[in-house]
């Protein structure tokens, strides 16, 4: 099966060449890695500039119309971008972060995932961060949930779900959409990567009022929603978060912020959710 994978970057002089180097060198090759450069203001195009001459499956783009760091946004814009600047055909579209590490065989894994299941839509390992000189794996990490960092696309599950959306909750949005249409989402927890640098740290300080308009735009019920934050900030261990979300998303409706996702992909989110919460109750 033929791989594509575009990677978003900014400002990643300190990982590129290592997550370049990990996937450059993997047991079942790319058929093209795609890097956009997205606005740096750091060494990283001087890096991909050199690299790009050393392998023919590596190309990069710049994209200098920058906006600013942004959850979901950004990122995807960026990676949409990248995709209408691939010149190859492929059957597994891959999203991934620039700041990995991948298992020498990770491709291959990931390719007999995809062959062994015609109905699997997509796949991926988890991340893992270092924590006292030992990985760890990443906080929110659950294998019902396929980490934004390293999304893996079968081409007809990311053409039904009409790609990704620039915006925050896109990388719940895009697994739900999936399921929706019929498609399998899988993770692989012996599948490991290497997260160099901590999910979300740019953005600390606007992530509950943006998770709360998140979930409004998901559709979410208020008992969903309320149960949703609160998990939320149980997990990061900061009761404020709790407010500040559910506030956000109380007040999303009179801002007429629109919805991301359809009224019927809203009633099989829901379900799905409640399904899920029954489930860890039972």
């Amino acid at each position: 099966m033929d791989i594509a994978i575009i990677i978003p970057a900014y400002n990643e002089e300190e990982f590129i060449e290592e997550c370049l180097d990990s996937l450059l060198n993997q047991t079942h090759s790319p058929k093209q890695i795609l890097v956009v450069d997205d606005g740096s203001t750091d060494k990283t195009s001087e890096i991909l500039e050199r690299l790009s001459k050393d392998h023919t499956n590596f190309s990069y783009v710049k994209r200098d119309e920058s906006l600013k760091h942004s959850p979901g946004s950004k990122i995807i814009d960026a990676f949409n971008f990248g995709l209408r600047h691939l010149n190859v055909d492929y059957d597994i579209i891959c999203k991934f972060d620039a700041d990995l590490i991948f298992p020498k065989d990770y491709l291959k894994v990931l390719t007999r995932a995809f062959q062994k299941n015609l109905k699997l839509g997509m796949y991926g390992g988890f991340c893992t961060v270092e924590k006292n000189e030992d990985w760890k794996i990443e906080q929110l990490t659950n294998s019902d949930h396929l980490r934004g960092a390293l999304k893996s696309y079968r081409k007809a599950c990311f053409k039904q779900i009409d790609g990704l959306i620039p915006a925050m909750g896109w990388d719940t949005i895009d697994e739900m959409k999936a399921r929706f249409y019929g498609w399998k989402v899988e993770t692989n927890p012996g599948l490991l990567v290497n997260h160099l640098k901590p999910t979300g740290q740019h953005y600390k300080k606007d992530l509950p009022k943006l998770f709360g308009i998140s979930l409004f735009r998901m559709r979410y019920s208020w008992p969903l929603a309320f149960l949703t934050c609160l998990k939320m900030a149980k997990n990061k261990s900061d009761f404020s978060f709790f407010l500040k979300s559910i506030k956000s998303y109380l007040e999303s409706n009179s801002k007429k912020n629109t919805f991301l996702v359809s009224s019927e992909e809203g009633v099989f989110i829901r379900n799905y959710r409640w399904r899920k919460i029954k489930e860890r109750l039972i």
